[in-house]
């Protein structure tokens, strides 16, 4: 089918390799609306890990996200991401999503206007029938605003979020943009935010969605995957790194294939989302693993 544009009409829609990726454990991650709490809360550690290890999620999507729709099975849409970039498809990260999680162009249309950029990690948007949970760096057009409330247009209908959740952005390709510090401290208030694969939410993240979203806040959009990440950027040598800056790390010390990404904080640490089963955290890096298998660094700054 030709591609259309559709909108992501639930606070987190998680992006699965296959249509019939999910399992029974998912459904209130598949549902609409989504019930990521309940989701997260039932996911065993092992049922977390086989995210991963069965290859079952590519990434997450937020409230208002644009996708095109590339093909239809059933109940569920192949989409591409143009957002995210990826080398899996030049059109942007490829994926399954239940069709019931998108919107069209002709039932939602954003408005060329101002953007609120939900700066919390998580935001209450209020809506007509009641409230929505949304993740940090959730974009949504400002429709008015007061002292206390930005009204925002969303895929379900006008809704409200507290000015002080959100940062107010009047030009879309915005001109100012932020320094290595900036993206460290758009990190830092997700320490202890449990990983998770595929994860670009602040309900968790994983490495890259971790770099992919602290660089977002500040206005740079990077690629979605850590091997991605680090073909582009400026290149840094290993003796010249900042705070800021992507370390990238490799098997076989360093000489394998790329795994693994982190934020460079500066004085020899690194802020990172490490692996299911533990959370986002600021470590040395000297007599860790991470040292025998830093082989590159990215800026993007």
């Amino acid at each position: 089918m030709d591609k259309k544009a559709y909108y992501v009409c639930v606070a987190v829609a998680t992006v699965w390799t296959s249509y019939d990726s999910s399992r029974e454990i998912d459904d209130n991650a598949i549902s609409f609306p989504v019930k990521l709490d309940k989701w997260l809360e039932q996911l065993t550690y092992t049922r977390r890990l086989e995210l991963c290890e069965k290859n079952l999620v590519q990434t997450q999507l937020l409230l208002g996200e644009e996708v095109y729709v590339t093909e239809m099975k059933g109940k569920w849409a192949k989409i591409v991401i143009p957002s995210q970039f990826s080398s899996k498809d030049e059109r942007g990260y490829p994926g399954w999503v239940p069709f019931h999680q998108l919107i069209s162009q002709a039932e939602y249309f954003p408005l060329n206007k101002p953007t609120a950029v939900v700066s919390a990690a998580i935001a209450t948007l209020h809506l007509a029938e009641g409230a929505l949970q949304i993740s940090y760096q959730t974009h949504l057009p400002l429709l008015k605003e007061d002292k206390e409330w930005l009204e925002v247009q969303t895929p379900v209908g006008s809704g409200r979020i507290k000015r002080q959740d959100a940062v107010v952005i009047e030009d879309r390709n915005r001109k100012v943009k932020g320094t290595g510090d900036m993206i460290i401290a758009a990190g830092e208030q997700f320490l202890n935010l449990p990983y998770l694969w595929g994860g670009m939410s602040a309900w968790g993240y994983d490495c890259s969605g971790f770099a992919y979203a602290t660089h977002k806040a500040n206005g740079y959009l990077i690629p979605r995957d850590a091997t991605d990440q680090a073909r582009q950027g400026k290149e840094v040598g290993l003796d010249s790194i900042q705070a800021g800056d992507l370390l990238f790390f490799a098997y076989e010390k360093g000489n394998g294939s790329i795994h693994h990404v982190g934020i460079y904080y500066g004085k020899g640490k690194m802020l990172h989302s490490p692996k299911t089963g533990k959370t986002v955290e600021l470590i040395e890096l000297k007599g860790t693993i991470y040292e025998e298998e830093l082989c590159a660094a990215r800026r993007y700054y």
